[in-house]
């Protein structure tokens, strides 16, 4: 097991920088997720880390050693990516000794570190088969079991669950966490789904165009979120935005929306006056009422333990609601939802950062 820290790490491609000064520490024995959109650098990040590409400027350092000039092999990392990078035309057990008979092990603690892998991701019984003659899910595991079997100081993860199906994704997710669980290593792993972030992480890392947007707990991210970007980031469905004006008066802030009814937050306001806000709502914190604010139905899914009821306000502006169970609205039909304030948040509407002030739950 080992820590890690980002000092002012850069990436550079000619002159595009990818990634932006990076400050990042990363705890013995935690299981870390990077997070972002299609784009953020959150790769490339782990490939530096790896030793799979250079860093232009700042330091990693692993267990207190700097490594930015250390080769990949000698890191003491193991990477599982996207792609299985099984060998074709060997067996399970091959595939799972083949980088220890490089490293000249003997073949007695070759068969141990393979039958430890083995059993801990219950793959003994395929052992012996190529991996053409396995699932996707399968293969995925004989991926994980071989950087197992090199006892990493670190593990690196990339996007390893991607080409899984929803219940296969569902199922490794419990898998990798039982994993972390049992051997406590230090877990990197990257992924453009939130939900796995929020499922597996113990501290989540959200990027956005190189740069960290915020650093913390599932919940913290969730229930606090540090800017605009994050707050529609995190969570499913993603949180609705809603243009608004606040002025602080006594007691809190007053919100104004466009052809709906104003809402008193007990929010801090200090110097606000008639200023343009975006407020977030997550879907989860809508319900239905008999009176609020007006809304008409666009589309309804139904997926039996719980419907989302998408719709827009009279502005124009789009709401999606999760209701718990099952519900006979349909489209063109119009109602009313209520917001629970106190789980409103409030945004700077010119750069949707900082949060301009937020209560609710810690």
């Amino acid at each position: 097991m080992a820590s890690l820290t980002l000092r002012g790490v850069v990436k550079t491609f000619g002159t595009t920088q990818v990634i932006r000064g990076v400050d990042l520490d990363v705890t013995d024995g935690e299981f870390v997720v990077f997070v972002g959109p299609s784009g953020c650098g959150k790769s490339t990040l782990l490939r530096m880390i790896a030793g799979l590409e250079e860093v232009t400027a700042g330091d990693i350092v692993i267990d207190g050693e700097r490594v930015n000039r250390m080769p990949a092999a000698e890191r003491g990392l193991a990477m599982v990516f996207q792609s299985y990078a099984l060998y074709p035309h060997m067996s399970v057990y091959q595939n799972l000794a083949f980088g220890l008979e490089n490293a000249r092990l003997p073949k007695a603690e070759i068969r141990e570190r393979v039958a430890r892998a083995a059993g801990m991701l219950q793959i003994e019984a395929l052992i012996d088969r190529k991996p053409r003659q396995l699932s996707g899910g399968q293969r995925q595991r004989v991926a994980i079991g071989r950087a197992i079997t090199r006892n990493p100081r670190i593990f690196l993860f990339d996007e390893p669950l991607s080409n899984l199906d929803a219940e296969l994704r569902v199922q490794m997710r419990v898998e990798l966490t039982k994993l972390h669980d049992e051997i406590g290593t230090t877990m990197i792993y990257v992924t453009h789904d939130q939900v796995e972030a929020m499922t597996l992480a113990d501290k989540i890392v959200v990027l956005r165009d190189g740069r960290l947007e915020q650093v913390g707990r599932p919940l913290d991210l969730y229930n606090r979120p540090a800017n605009r970007f994050v707050a529609g980031f995190i969570g499913s469905p993603r949180m609705n935005f809603v243009r608004a004006r606040a002025t602080a008066v006594a007691g809190g802030v007053e919100v104004a929306f466009e052809g709906l009814e104003p809402l008193r937050l007990p929010l801090v306001g200090e110097g606000l006056s008639d200023t343009a806000v975006t407020v977030g709502i997550r879907p989860e914190h809508l319900r239905l009422a008999d009176a609020g604010w007006p809304l008409v139905v666009d589309m309804v899914e139904q997926l039996g333990g719980i419907c989302f009821v998408h719709g827009h306000l009279p502005s124009g502006e789009k709401l999606t609601i999760a209701e718990p169970g099952q519900t006979t609205l349909a489209a063109g039909a119009a109602i009313h939802v209520a917001p629970e304030g106190e789980r409103l948040h409030v945004f700077r509407a010119d750069a949707g950062e900082p949060a301009l002030a937020r209560i609710g739950p810690s």
